[in-house]
C-alpha cells in the first residue's frame, strides 16, 4: 500500500511552472497559481514561472531553457494540452524527450474519467524526461492542475513515498550521459 516514510527526510525539488495561453497574463493566470500553490505548500521550491503563447517554437524554447538549467528538477506546463488547432504543447514538450512516462497521462486520464466522464478523451496530458528533468504537460483549467498534482505529482516529487517515487530516480536520469 502506497505510504510516506516518515523516517526519511523529505527533500525539495526545484519547479518551473509554464502556462501555455494566449489570452492569459499573471494576474488572471488561475491554472499556474494554483501549481504554485501546491508545490510550495508541499515544500518545493518555486524556480520560475513564465506564460508563452500556444506556439511550438515558444513553449520549446522556454522549456528547452528550463531543460539545460541545472537548477531547475521539475517543469509544469499547464494548457494546450486539448485536441483544437491551437493546442499544441504535446507536440511541443513531446520533441524534447529521452524518454516519455506514459503511465503519467495514463493515470491523469483514469483520475479525470471520475470527475469528467468520457470528456477526458480530449486531454493530451505528458510526461516524460529530458536532461535529467521531468517535464509534466497538464491541461489549462485549475481543476485539472489540483487533480494531476494531489492525485500524481505529489506523491511522486515526494522522496518519502513508498514504495517508490520519482524523487530518488533523479541522481540516475542522466546515467546515459556518463562517459
Amino acid at each position: 500500500m502506497p505510504r510516506i516514510d516518515d523516517t526519511r527526510p523529505f527533500l525539495p525539488v526545484n519547479i518551473a511552472v509554464l502556462t501555455v495561453s494566449d489570452t492569459r497574463s499573471e494576474e488572471d493566470d488561475r491554472s499556474g497559481a494554483a501549481l504554485v500553490e501546491r508545490l510550495t505548500a508541499a515544500g518545493h521550491a518555486l524556480k520560475a514561472r513564465a506564460i508563452v503563447k500556444d506556439d511550438i517554437d515558444a513553449i520549446r524554447t522556454r522549456v528547452g531553457a528550463w531543460i539545460a538549467d541545472p537548477e531547475i528538477d521539475v517543469v509544469l506546463t499547464t494548457g494546450g494540452t486539448g485536441v483544437t488547432g491551437r493546442d499544441v504543447t504535446p507536440e511541443a514538450v513531446e520533441a524534447l524527450y529521452e524518454k516519455a512516462i506514459p503511465g503519467f497521462g495514463e493515470l491523469f486520464r483514469w483520475l479525470s474519467y471520475e470527475k469528467v466522464g468520457t470528456s477526458t478523451i480530449q486531454s493530451r496530458a505528458t510526461g516524460g524526461v529530458a536532461n535529467g528533468t521531468y517535464i509534466f504537460a497538464l491541461p489549462g483549467s485549475p481543476s485539472a492542475c489540483r487533480d494531476a498534482w494531489d492525485g500524481i505529482l505529489q506523491a511522486q516529487l515526494d522522496n518519502r513515498h513508498r514504495p517508490c517515487n520519482l524523487v530518488e530516480l533523479m541522481p540516475r536520469l542522466k546515467e546515459h550521459q556518463a562517459g
